[in-house]
């Protein structure tokens, strides 16, 4: 029913632009604070609490404070953003109370910005233009038009107080037809790209655009890039530049829990569109065109699991959303369900439509309580709108969802065993085949795809299946979104195209290794994934290449590892986490983690053999060859990597006992400097179990057999006289 689901769409635009010009924030100076856990964390809910007090004793009207999701900006929230009519917005960071003062009284007040404290570049000398030049892969000498372009200006005079340059990660307007033959650029203010293929069309765009503010058709690309509202706000940002936003291209802009914002930038179009075709098979072959891999770790192609699943001639069909987000440190899908849960449910229900499904389920954990609430909103708002429920947007094609909380159990994350969970069972997993599409949810067909799968879907349809495969690589079609973490400058969320390399985005978008020191590996895929050392830093983010480099893709944690970690208490580490969350079914998984994990822990305590490495690297392979699930197959991939790029690390701990970065205690001995001893007995008056002895004014002597090593006189001397050794 075409004609029906046209006027629900448009009724449903209608309803959600009076609602918002009800709202009445046309002309007014807006305010947008963050609103997500991690922002609240950093202190969010305060910043607001203090604006809404400036507001009150000001007795302005002409200010709104809006809330928005999270932008991944970690290291620097709360992140506060001001937009002023007339003037470009500004974003500050690290806002607390005082500085809200400052930025109310300054830049709302009296319409002068506060640059000193002002998010990295987004507040910088004034400037007619922006030239922002794409850097994908498939653009033709991106490099080399571009330092043509500037010499261009240099020779015509023109400085960077008139026109910009700058670059992006990926614009994402290639297609087949200019692959390779043509680069594209994005001119500011106007908000126009141009395609451009020689030095002819560099003129062109100087003489026209840049000097006389004119837009030449000729070169002119006919749509804008898909993240161009949030490209609007961070362009100048180097941080987010170097990222390619589409599954989370709404976060940071949007107010997650409005359903009227959602619509105005574009929320259910693609829905209304894959229901007016009323062809199913379409939205599968989109999908396999965009060469979507689920996100969630194992990369099978979505577009064939739902094929697989429609394929079924069972009619009761299920689909479920994986939000059981396990990993340590990652939080991908929390970000997105907390910042744009429209997007993630629309996603979902153009997959149940794809598959044939009659009900849907969010899995979400427990500990994500903002999340569940996000999702909870969003669900019932759409039951209102008639997005949900019988006859969905006048389509005659009934569709429902609801919420299943996770216990926390990493191995929950696995199809089978989440799917266990769902019915009221322990979650354990299963022998495949069968697998979930063919008898998954009750023993019905069962499609399983995690948040950020679902995320990417709205924007397939919206730009086609060929445009999104032109983002990634020839397997992998899209970007990828990476919980950046550990030894970086810039921690947070970033979305960066698949088949960039690991090295870009730890020194382009994180800035580069904590403290400046140097890169010695760099772990992706979670507790079950491997460690990639420096020298390998320019491998491109692809399922394969992780894969043979013994490491995996996982739902996107990136940890950044410098010369101060040690590989050897790093794999033990993860090792333990894994062993502790195996569900115990299968012996290999269950047994071997358990020895694996006794061996590291007697080479840590300085009583390994060299006969240990062998053994360690049997039973890994023993574990990826035999056990049940992934979980089980992956878990030696961070001691089997570390052996093969860290092996004199494991050594070192063996024969020398010693552990070069101070990170194994039972092999760190504290000793103290003669020279440098002035005998002021803080050392020994802090020490917990006295084995420091000395006389005042004279130098003091551990007794190494009595030390625990706790580092307590370390801590405390003043005169660098302890050392750790």
């Amino acid at each position: 029913m075409p004609n029906a689901v046209t006027q629900a769409f448009q009724s449903l635009a209608a309803r959600s632009e009076e609602a918002l010009a009800l709202r009445g924030d046309a002309g007014k100076v807006v305010v947008q604070i963050g609103s997500a856990t991690c922002e609240h964390a950093a202190g969010s809910r305060e910043v607001a609490d203090e604006f809404v007090k400036h507001l009150a004793s000001s007795g302005r009207e002409d200010v709104v404070l809006h809330r928005t999701g999270c932008t991944g900006r970690c290291s620097k929230e709360p992140i506060v953003g001001v937009s002023v009519p007339g003037k470009p917005p500004v974003k500050y960071e690290r806002v607390d109370r005082e500085l809200v003062h400052k930025i109310f009284t300054s830049h709302i007040q009296k319409g002068a910005a506060l640059p000193e404290h002002a998010l990295d570049g987004s507040l910088e000398t004034p400037y007619e233009y922006e030239l922002v030049f794409c850097e994908g892969r498939r653009c033709k000498q991106r490099t080399e038009l571009k330092a043509s372009f500037e010499a261009k200006l240099a020779a015509a005079g023109i400085g960077p107080d008139r026109v910009k340059v700058n670059s992006h990660a990926c614009l994402g307007v290639c297609s087949e037809e200019t692959e390779g033959k043509s680069t594209h650029v994005l001119v500011r203010p106007s908000k126009t790209i141009y395609r451009l293929e020689n030095e002819k069309d560099l003129d062109a765009l100087l003489d026209g655009p840049v000097r006389k503010g004119t837009i030449d058709e000729r070169m002119k690309v006919p749509f804008k890039p898909i993240a161009q509202d949030f490209f609007d706000l961070y362009a100048d940002v180097r941080f987010f530049n170097a990222q390619s936003r589409i599954a989370m291209r709404n976060a940071g802009i949007l107010d997650p829990e409005s359903l009227e914002e959602y619509v105005r930038f574009g929320g259910f179009k693609a829905l209304a569109k894959c229901l007016e075709k009323g062809d199913p098979t379409w939205i599968v072959d989109e999908v396999l065109k965009a060469k979507l891999r689920g996100r969630g770790g194992g990369g099978f192609l979505t577009g064939q699991k739902w094929k697989f699943a429609r394929a079924n001639e069972e009619k009761t069909r299920y689909i479920i959303c994986n939000g059981d987000e396990g990993d340590p440190g990652a939080f991908m899908d929390r970000g997105m369900l907390e910042s744009d849960p429209f997007n993630v449910v629309e996603g979902m229900i153009i997959g149940a439509y794809a598959i044939g499904a009659c009900k849907g389920f969010y899995y979400i954990r427990a500990e994500y309580p903002l999340a569940i609430k996000r999702i909870e909103n969003a669900l019932q708002k759409c039951r209102e709108a008639g997005i949900l429920g019988e006859n969905v947007m006048g389509s005659g094609w009934s569709f429902d969802m609801e919420i299943r909380l996770g216990a926390g159990a990493f191995v929950c994350g696995e199809e089978t065993a989440l799917i266990r969970s769902i019915e009221g069972e322990r979650g354990q997993p299963r022998v495949r085949p069968p697998f979930p599409t063919t008898a998954g949810l009750w023993g019905k067909p069962t499609c399983i795809n995690n948040v950020e799968t679902f995320a990417n879907v709205t924007a397939i349809i919206n730009f086609g299946g060929d445009w999104f495969s032109q983002v990634g690589t020839d397997d992998s079609g899209g970007t990828k979104v990476f919980a950046l973490a550990g030894k970086v400058k810039h921690t947070g969320l970033v979305e960066v195209p698949l088949g960039t390399p690991l090295k870009d985005v730890v020194f382009d978008i994180g800035g580069g290794v904590l403290d400046d020191r140097e890169l010695k590996a760099i772990q992706t895929g979670g507790p079950a994934g491997g460690f990639i050392p420096a020298n390998r830093a320019d491998m491109p983010v692809d399922f394969g290449p992780l894969a043979k480099a013994g490491s995996i893709m996982g739902s996107g944690g990136m940890i950044v590892l410098s010369d101060e970690d040690c590989m050897v208490d790093i794999a033990k580490f993860y090792l333990t986490f894994t062993q502790e969350e195996s569900c115990g079914k299968c012996t290999p998984c269950r047994e071997g983690t358990t020895r694996m994990l006794e061996i590291l822990e007697k080479i840590t305590a300085g009583n390994g053999e060299l006969s240990d490495l062998d053994r360690l690297e049997r039973l890994g392979k023993l574990c990826q060859r035999t056990s049940l699930c992934g979980l089980g197959r992956a878990a030696p991939n961070p001691v089997l990597s570390s052996l093969k790029h860290f092996r004199d690390e494991y050594r070192e701990h063996i024969v020398d006992k010693k552990c070069r970065a101070k990170k194994c205690v039972a092999l760190i001995q504290y000793q103290i400097d003669d020279e440098k001893c002035i005998g002021c007995t803080a050392c020994a008056r802090n020490c917990p179990t006295q084995c420091i002895s000395g006389e005042r004014k004279k130098a003091h002597v551990i007794d190494q057999a009595r030390c625990i090593k706790c580092g307590q006189c370390y801590e405390i001397c003043r005169f660098d006289a302890v050392e750790r050794v």
